[in-house]
């Protein structure tokens, strides 16, 4: 039997569906800063992480608060954990091995790296994918990969995953999969690679609003596989 991943919610924008998730057996619920249609700001942000403290998911525990970044200065990441006290920081852009630790050691957050699945042929070599991870074995607490861009609702070539799956592992970091995933096929990536976590956001969403019975379709998916 296959450990179940963990769960992340991304791109909530509203109190709502938040409190609506309440008992569902999620980990994480995140929230875009950087320039997308699911955009929120800080003030926005804090009242949607105080919304998740008042949850129970996984374990009974409350799911931890992941803000979505891309680029963003060091200066202004402090500024908005000032107001928006946010779990974790996930790093969407050109950020360095340097930028993370420094992020991670200085703010007191955990750090996510993502890594675009750039369509080409040596994305699915563990040569490949270990030289791209291990600048960041000990400047991040895990690493997602997505598809260019993020938040397209697009997959990408998921036989990359096997490399980035094994190099992560070898590093000991939690490699967690985004990009399109829906409950028409999140079986398929649970059975055929097993990843440590997911991360969903268009593909529980009804006319780009988050569907509260898309999440718990999604959920629902997840732990009966």
């Amino acid at each position: 039997m296959k450990s179940l991943p963990r769960i992340k919610i991304c791109g909530l924008k509203d109190v709502q569906t938040i409190e609506a998730m309440d008992g569902l057996p999620i980990h994480e619920i995140g929230f875009i800063f950087a320039p997308s249609k699911r955009q929120v700001d800080k003030r926005t942000a804090r009242e949607l992480i105080a919304a998740v403290h008042r949850v129970k998911a996984s374990g009974g525990a409350r799911p931890k608060t992941v803000g979505v970044f891309v680029n963003e200065s060091f200066e202004s990441l402090e500024s908005i954990l000032e107001e928006a006290p946010l779990d974790v920081v996930q790093l969407h852009g050109n950020e360095s091995a340097e930028f993370c630790s420094a992020v991670r050691d200085e703010l007191h957050v955990d750090v996510w790296k993502v890594f675009s699945m750039k369509h080409n042929t040596d994305v699915h070599d563990i040569h490949t994918a270990m030289n791209r991870l291990s600048p960041f074995k000990n400047a991040v607490n895990a690493v997602l990969i997505d598809a260019p861009g993020g938040g397209t609702g697009q997959t990408f070539d998921w036989a990359a995953i096997n490399a980035y799956k094994k190099a992560a592992e070898e590093l000991g970091i939690t490699l967690y999969v985004a990009g399109g995933l829906h409950e028409g096929n999140i079986e398929e990536l649970l059975r055929v690679y097993s990843p440590g976590g997911i991360d969903v956001s268009s593909g529980v969403e009804t006319d780009g609003q988050k569907d509260i019975n898309k999440i718990r379709l999604f959920v629902r998916k997840v732990i009966e596989i």
